[in-house]
């Protein structure tokens, strides 16, 4: 039996999605599909987007990708990554989502590619 990891889902936030909030929205439901499958192996995810977007908001960002958006929403993620025990990369092409392993490689955090290879935790 393996302790309980904390473990940042990353995957494509705006990649492909032109900036379309419908699909960035997919984008974020399929992290948070991973995340309840994380938490049902025995985990505790995380996703940067739950740190970032409260923050974004309230300190004023109008817009992806605006002065405020850069200054918060990749920083808050790689700081995350330092408290997580793990990054798990999920989906497709995305830049963010590929700093978050580089980060966590970085900081000799345990980098996950699939769910199965994270072991499940019997409470």
């Amino acid at each position: 039996m393996s302790g309980q990891m904390m473990i940042l889902v990353a995957g494509p936030y705006r990649s492909g999605t032109n900036d379309d909030p419908i699909l960035i929205q997919r984008n974020v439901d399929a992290m948070e599909d991973m995340a309840l499958a994380v938490f049902r192996r025995g985990h505790l995810p995380v996703l940067g987007e739950w740190f970032a977007l409260p923050l974004l908001k309230h300190a004023g960002s109008a817009r992806i990708g605006d002065v405020v958006f850069n200054e918060i929403f990749h920083p808050v993620a790689r700081e995350l990554v330092a408290k997580c025990d793990a990054v798990l990369r999920i989906g497709g092409p995305s830049s963010g989502a590929d700093d978050m392993v580089t980060t966590g490689q970085k900081l000799g955090k345990r980098i996950f590619r699939d769910l199965t290879e994270i072991p499940e935790r019997h409470r």
